[in-house]
């Protein structure tokens, strides 16, 4: 995965992906729940690095693109394909971020 520096950073990245799923997960170095999932978010990032770009975006270093996404807890994953918001998760919820994964990049 990439923590992501700024707007414009997020916006290459994203360019970059073409047709992969992104994943974005807003995270906060405070936030227990973010610390308990990064783990599993790494796993599912090296198994499907040819298909999906996971990226992670720090609240507090990222307002802009914190209230770009409307994101009010952490963690959120945002999905993003073509360009797209797809899905939304909150929470620590590994089972469905492995679902999601999955749905998205098997189609």
């Amino acid at each position: 995965s990439y923590v992501v520096r700024s707007k414009d950073d997020l916006d290459q990245r994203l360019a970059l992906a073409a047709d992969k799923l992104v994943v974005i997960d807003f995270y906060a170095n405070w936030c227990r729940p973010c610390n308990v999932i990064a783990p599993k978010l790494e796993e599912l990032a090296n198994h499907y690095s040819d298909r999906a770009m996971v990226l992670k975006v720090n609240v507090d270093e990222n307002e802009e693109l914190t209230e770009q996404y409307n994101v009010t807890s952490m963690p959120t994953f945002v999905f993003i394909k073509g360009g797209e918001v797809v899905e939304l998760l909150v929470g620590c919820i590994t089972a469905k971020l492995v679902k999601l994964m999955e749905k998205y990049i098997e189609g």
